[in-house]
Order: C-alpha cells, then structure tokens, then sequence
C-alpha cells in the first residue's frame, strides 16, 4: 500500500516531520516532531505542533503512532504534547537504553533517571512490525548516527530519519558518542535493499549549493545512483573516510544540549524542582 503523506517543514532546525495516513480510513501516525524552543530565553513554544494538530482535527484523522526514528540532538521532540492533544503511542528504537546510558552520564542525572526505555510506550528492534490502520510499517535497524536509529518502512514510503539527506546532500554526520561511519555504510545498505521505486523520506533537508528550493522526498533508486557519498557503487573505505575527515570539521547543533535531555525522555522535560520550575544542565567541556 502507498501512503499518503504530510510533510511540515520546521524553518528554525531544518526538520521535516510527517504525518503518515493509510489511504483507506482515518488512522494516521507522527513521525518525528518538533517543539519550539528558543535556546536564548529558555522558553518554549508549541506552533510547530500545533500545525500538525490542527491538521489531524481538520481531516479527522486518529493518531495511532508518535514514531521517533532517533534521539535527536537538532531539535526537541513534542510527542508528548502531541499524545496529550491526539492521543497514540510513543515509540523508538530500543537501543534507546545505550543513549540513556550514554548521555545520563555526560548530564550527571542521577539513579533517579530510568535509563530502561521506559518513557517511552513502545520500543522497537530490527523486524518488529506495527499497524497504522490497514498499513504495515516494518521496523530496519539503521545506526551510525546514533546507537539506536530506526528506518520506518511503511507500505511503500521508507522514513529514514538523519541517516540519508537528500542525494545531492548526502548522508548523516556520525561523530556523536555511540556512532560510527562503518555502522552507518553498513545501514544505508540496507535502506538501499529496498526496492527502487520505495519513496524515502528524510528528516533534515539544507538545501545543497545551487539548489533553489528545500526537499525531503526522493528514491531508493535516486539515492543509489545520486547520492553523493554513497552512490554510484562508492565503496565503504572511501565513505568512511570522507565522513570521519567531514565530520571532525563539524561544530556542535545548536540545540544539542537541551534536545538530547527531553528526548532521551520521550520528549518529556527534566522532572521540576519543589517550587515546580524546570532546569536544563550544561555540561562543560563534555561534548
């Protein structure tokens, strides 16, 4: 089955989440969304997700899935605002306890912080399945960003998260704690497995030099011959030595610090003080 898909672009972080509906009835899921968050005054904002909201009321949509395909470390998760205002389940891979680890101890959190996956309602492995309405969404296993990213393959549309840009952008960075440029040739493999035709949807779009317009749609088979890292038969040592040479030229994403603390919790934010104020920590010299 071809789903039909919604894809709302997020101007501040270069996001593109979506909203994936089966073609023959009402159900629907959210894959990867966005809360606003101005880094300068600590404030958030929920337009971003108020859209897609507004959206799922206005077509009489039900959401069944909030789908994470990772531990952002660009922007912050909304799902559970999302969940509170239309309902659905909240799921991620379940390497997601190799990021909790990871990163509650960089955040100094503290036994109090369950690094067991438990925020969220769901945790997927390679294999798994699930259902948005008569879609099936079968579950890959792509890491190399991050420990624990996931490709939803969903009827005939492939979400893909930050391992795959578009094909004149190339592939995702892997220098975070817990990735790997070998892991991620290895993974984009098999997101190339994937029949030709099967439509890829990517979670972050730049815009390549000399290209007009933002994009976030393209192919299994644009990307084998196209993309500029890994197309056209380039081969794993080649790739891995252009990503690590690129990657240590990269600074850190703007918003790493607050992202990977709400959403190694499901996009929940760090439990309030007595007084029921909520803190952020900066660690330094860490990351």
């Amino acid at each position: 089955m071809s789903p039909q898909v919604k894809a709302f672009f997020d101007d501040a972080t270069n996001t593109i989440s979506y909203v994936v509906r089966d073609p023959a009835g009402r159900a629907c899921a959210v894959v990867d969304s966005v809360l606003d968050f101005d880094y300068a005054s600590g404030r958030t904002d929920t337009a971003s997700a108020d859209a897609i909201i507004a959206y799922i009321r206005d077509e009489g949509l039900e959401v069944q899935w909030l789908l994470e395909t990772h531990v952002h470390a660009d922007h912050l998760s909304a799902a559970p605002y999302i969940q509170q205002e239309v309902g659905g389940k909240i799921g991620i891979g379940d390497r997601i306890t190799v990021v909790q680890d990871t990163f509650g101890k960089v955040f100094n959190e503290g036994t109090e912080f369950q690094r067991d996956g438990s925020q969220f309602d769901a945790l997927f492995t390679e294999g798994d399945s699930f259902h948005i309405g008569q879609l099936r969404g079968d579950v890959l296993h792509t890491p190399g960003h991050t420990p624990a990213c996931l490709t939803y393959v969903i009827g005939d549309a492939a979400f893909v998260g930050d391992t795959l840009f578009m094909p004149d952008f190339g592939t995702a960075r892997c220098d975070f704690p817990g990735g790997s440029s070998e892991m991620l040739f290895q993974s984009i493999q098999k997101i190339l497995a994937l029949p030709d035709e099967t439509r890829i949807f990517v979670g972050h779009d730049y815009k390549a030099p000399g290209r007009e317009h933002y994009a976030w749609e393209t192919t299994v088979g644009e990307q084998k011959a196209k993309n500029v890292h890994v197309g056209a038969g380039k081969d794993r040592d080649s790739f891995v030595k252009m990503r690590d040479e690129r990657d240590a030229t990269l600074g850190m994403p703007k918003l790493i610090i607050p992202s990977l603390q709400v959403n190694m919790r499901a996009g929940h934010m760090p439990p309030a003080d007595e007084k029921g104020d909520v803190f952020l920590k900066v660690p330094v010299n860490k990351l």
